[in-house]
């Protein structure tokens, strides 16, 4: 029996969002590299400037998690929040559309991030597994409280 379209995409439904989260996780950890360390581009911003230096920061720890799946969609949840500072703040003064005031890339990742929010880490995430390793850890018993 011959197998609609969209039964085969959904087989695939896992590896694809996974796909998706590695990809904008290491462009966005790219970002903050290059922000915090000038590789493995030399868009250095000086320690403590406002607001590059810390937007660096927020991009190179939220990139680094959303990579590889860890409390994925609270860093999700901050680097679509700092994508959106970033467009109304930096963007928005030069023209309304994003095809004018170059603020396409803040715009999609603002987007990619709040889909990643409400549909987390996929499979094959790190968050998946974190709950296994807590409950193994329970099966411990615990020590006794000193006095």
């Amino acid at each position: 029996m011959a197998r609609t379209l969209a039964a085969r995409l959904n087989a695939n439904r896992p590896a694809a969002l996974t796909a998706f989260r590695v990809m904008f996780g290491l462009l966005f950890l790219c970002h903050g590299l290059s922000t915090v360390f000038g590789w493995p581009a030399n868009h250095t911003v000086p320690v403590g400037q406002w607001p590059g230096y810390y937007a660096g920061l927020i991009e190179l720890v939220t990139g680094l998690l959303i990579t590889v799946g860890l409390f994925t969609q609270g860093a999700a949840f901050l680097a679509s929040g700092e994508m959106a500072f970033a467009y109304f703040t930096v963007h928005l003064p030069h023209g309304f559309l994003p095809i004018n005031n170059h603020g396409e890339a803040s715009v999609m990742y603002c987007f990619a991030f709040l889909l990643l929010v409400f549909v987390g880490g996929g499979a094959y995430a790190l968050d998946d597994h974190r709950g296994r390793w807590q409950s193994g850890f329970r099966r411990f018993p615990r020590l006794p409280r000193r006095r």
